[in-house]
């Protein structure tokens, strides 16, 4: 069976760990009512907050800027005020997926973790979803479930599998792309490559 936390570290490179903070995750679990997965965690104090080949995001809870418990809270919130009922039944998630109820930051609803700049956004079932998984918005109203935690869906993102639904590939043959989001006013964007994959 691959580990696929390994696998995708692997490919993103040494670990950055730059704002690992124990008691930032302890805040944010307290403030959102649940945990967040211990490989998406890994992953975050690994590299974020970054952008990965372009496109991917990933916020961190330690940091002021790209502020992982805004970002989550921000957006739960947005989606929040979408009126759900109003949409086809093809394109309801509650419908679609079977969702006990359809809400945002809530116990039984879906918790955002990240998004790209192509308006995808990654939602993580709620924990007491008897199947957790992730549910990914491809950002013009489709919808894509995935029975996979997230570092095996980061995993098959970053080798080209459609990881929004249909011919959403953003595959690029070559190390994977990091790019290191700015802290403060004025400073730049510090981008670097992962290893070579031989892809």
């Amino acid at each position: 069976m691959t580990d696929y936390l390994s696998a995708a570290m692997a490919m993103l490179g040494p670990a950055q760990n730059r704002y690992t903070d124990p008691a930032a995750w302890d805040r944010l679990h307290t403030e959102l009512g649940i945990r967040l997965p211990t490989g998406y965690q890994t992953l975050v104090d690994a590299y974020a907050p970054i952008q990965l080949n372009g496109h991917l995001s990933l916020h961190h809870p330690a940091t002021a800027r790209w502020n992982l418990g805004d970002w989550i809270q921000d957006t739960a919130r947005a989606w929040s005020e979408v009126s759900w009922d109003e949409l086809d039944p093809d394109e309801a998630p509650r419908l679609l997926f079977g969702l006990t109820e359809l809400s945002f930051g809530t116990r039984n609803g879906l918790w955002p973790i990240a998004s790209t700049n192509r308006g995808e956004t990654l939602f993580l079932l709620a924990a007491d979803e008897p199947l957790p998984g992730l549910l990914v918005e491809d950002g013009e109203g489709g919808w894509a479930q995935y029975d996979m935690n997230f570092t095996e869906w980061l995993y098959r993102y970053l080798i080209g599998q459609d990881m929004a639904g249909p011919d959403t590939t953003a595959f690029y043959p070559r190390p994977v792309q990091l790019r290191r989001l700015p802290m403060a006013a004025g400073e730049r964007p510090e981008p670097w490559s992962g290893p070579d994959r031989g892809m």
